[in-house]
């Protein structure tokens, strides 16, 4: 495969955002063996002492034009607050960085296409942190799914819950929502026509905390998401029920995070009201699945897709999709429950691998003022 950088090229890149998420990824950041952390950036002088603390040898800034102005660095991986995800990672494209924003890739659907259609246009690497579609749980439940052994999927449903941590400024359907969402466009290989949502605000004003999503497919599938952080449980579940059989997919499962239940209906060859549909209860087993980290692996997809030029699992346009769902919902969640329907007007899009510049080919980036981003989530 066609190797953009060289064989012996060193992969350098920088995280703006420290904060509670961005400290998890600058523990797996450090530890790539295919590329090198040199900068980390973020407003919050705390977090930024406990960066040089703990990673010594990584180079540290409150001003992120520093990162943009070095000609060293490849890539860079966005975790600030979700308001400013669209804005910082337009700056970053154009200062000829590869990006990783975490999700949400934008808070609008105008947002979302600008910096897709943006990184297209530079010829750039842009991935969207949507980590569960690394996770090798989900990537096996998809190998089962596209084999067949389940049938025809019929529905799918998923609940993540835990009692905290409450946001302030986003509800559950935004901080939540987006890993669900990714997952079963994944796991279904289409997109909802209709979207509804419902929920409520109990711990705060017009913030939700509890909300419930149905998803509905033109081909009779459907799909449900349960997101709150006001439960008793720790809940990191999906369920698919399929003609054949069914699968569950726990992430709270030390060992066994996938089960696979030979349970259904047969539909009576008679078809007469007087034949009852009879339910069928079959045994059940555990697949293989080689336990890895998931953000590790996503990180490390990242890097390998600016060396090789290849597109990421998690592209723009996928992100587009995603914010495209929330929205929808975000409105159904505004109109009591309303069904809406998402544009797609360009989510759809099925970009070619972009044509990645080499190390020689980035154009510094000439920025006016500093700039001090929002700190770190």
């Amino acid at each position: 495969m066609n190797d953009p950088m060289g064989t012996t090229a060193k992969l350098k890149l920088a995280i703006i955002g420290c904060g509670n998420w961005g400290s998890n990824l600058l523990r797996n950041l450090v530890a790539l063996e295919n590329a090198q952390l040199k900068w980390a950036c973020d407003a919050n002088a705390l977090k930024l002492a406990d960066v040089r603390k703990k990673y010594p040898k990584v180079q540290c800034t409150s001003v992120f034009t520093d990162i943009l102005e070095d000609p060293e660095v490849h890539g860079v991986v966005i975790a600030t607050p979700p308001i400013s995800h669209a804005a910082v990672a337009k700056q970053v494209l154009r200062a000829g960085k590869h990006v990783f924003v975490e999700k949400p890739i934008a808070l609008s659907v105008d947002d979302a296409r600008q910096v897709a259609a943006l990184a297209e246009k530079q010829g750039l690497i842009l991935m969207v942190g949507h980590l569960l579609r690394y996770h090798p749980g989900i990537l096996k439940l998809k190998e089962i799914i596209d084999s067949g052994e389940l049938g025809e999927i019929f529905y799918v449903y998923s609940q993540r819950l835990n009692l905290g941590t409450i946001r302030r400024f986003e509800n559950a359907l935004w901080n939540l929502g987006c890993h669900d969402l990714s997952i079963i466009n994944y796991l279904l290989g289409e997109l909802p026509a209709r979207v509804a949502a419902m929920g409520k605000s109990f711990a705060q004003v017009d913030v939700e905390d509890t909300v419930f999503v149905y998803l509905d497919y033109d081909n009779k599938k459907m799909g449900h998401i349960h997101l709150s952080w006001l439960d008793p449980h720790k809940v990191r579940k999906m369920t698919v029920v399929g003609s054949k059989k069914m699968a569950v997919f726990d992430d709270m499962e030390p060992q066994n995070k996938i089960t696979i239940y030979d349970k259904g209906f047969v539909v009576p060859e008679e078809d007469s009201l007087d034949v009852p549909i009879e339910v069928r209860q079959g045994k059940s087993y555990y697949p293989v699945i080689h336990h890895q980290e998931p953000l590790h692996l996503e990180l490390q997809h990242f890097a390998e897709c600016i060396r090789k030029g290849k597109q990421p699992r998690t592209d723009g346009w996928e992100g587009l999709q995603v914010v495209d769902i929330l929205v929808a919902a975000q409105k159904s969640l505004e109109n009591h429950g309303r069904l809406e329907s998402p544009s797609y007007s360009k989510a759809n899009k099925q970009s070619q691998s972009p044509k990645v510049r080499k190390k020689k080919d980035v154009s510094p980036f000439s920025a006016g003022s500093p700039c001090k981003v929002p700190e770190g989530t």
